[in-house]
């Protein structure tokens, strides 16, 4: 009689252990669950950025080392830019305040112009949009490596002092370890609209990327 007894107790309390081990389970399959983006491509797999070694527009040394410890940002583009780069600086200037208020979070602008955005250029450019931003350069050596690391492609079109530099309108969020961990796209809200980042969209996909990290 012992004998059944303890056999009963000891497939109850086995049954028992099963159950919070499913609740935790559950539990746990919640915690990861994948966060809502609504034009983000989250990366299965974080993938480590090669090293860089750049001047930001204080003629300051900016590589992988910038990048610990917050999250960052890159956007790339050009000061002549005419339409892409204003626009989307903007929208970075307004979502900014927004953004701190949960994320350490630094902006970059990686300019792909290096022979007309000089330094003081750069300086100007950003002081007009949001003088903590921090725009870095190079020489096309050191750009392109990075630009392919970071998922984005950019030509010069046209010849002469008045050429245009055809370049993503993505941008790519970096973790505080320096991996490139999420693609912020544009999209059309509508058939025939120009694809665009809107920025509420913006700063809730980042908000919901940081939050499940």
């Amino acid at each position: 009689m012992i004998k059944q007894l303890s056999t009963l107790i000891f497939v109850v309390f086995g049954l028992v252990l099963l159950g919070l081990g499913g609740v935790t389970a559950v539990q746990l399959r919640a915690n990861n669950a994948e966060p809502e983006l609504s034009t983000s491509f989250l990366f299965p797999t974080p993938k480590k950025l090669a090293p860089f070694a750049l001047k930001d527009q204080h003629g300051e040394l900016f590589s992988n080392i910038q990048l610990a410890n917050k999250w960052s940002l890159f956007f790339i583009g050009y000061t002549s830019c005419p339409d892409v780069c204003p626009t989307t600086m903007g929208k970075l200037s307004a979502a900014y305040p927004e953004l701190l208020k949960d994320v350490d979070l630094q902006i970059i602008f990686l300019s792909v112009d290096p022979q007309r955005d000089t330094q003081d250029k750069l300086l100007s450019y950003m002081d007009f949009f949001n003088p903590e931003f921090t725009a870095v350069t190079g020489e096309h050596s050191q750009l392109f490596p990075l630009t392919r690391d970071l998922g984005f492609v950019y030509a010069m079109v046209g010849e002469g002092q008045n050429y245009q530099v055809d370049h993503s309108a993505s941008m790519a969020l970096i973790s505080p370890e320096g991996d490139k961990v999420a693609v912020i796209k544009p999209k059309s809200s509508t058939p025939g609209t120009l694809p665009q980042i809107l920025t509420k969209e913006l700063i809730s996909d980042i908000r919901n990327i940081v939050d499940t990290y």
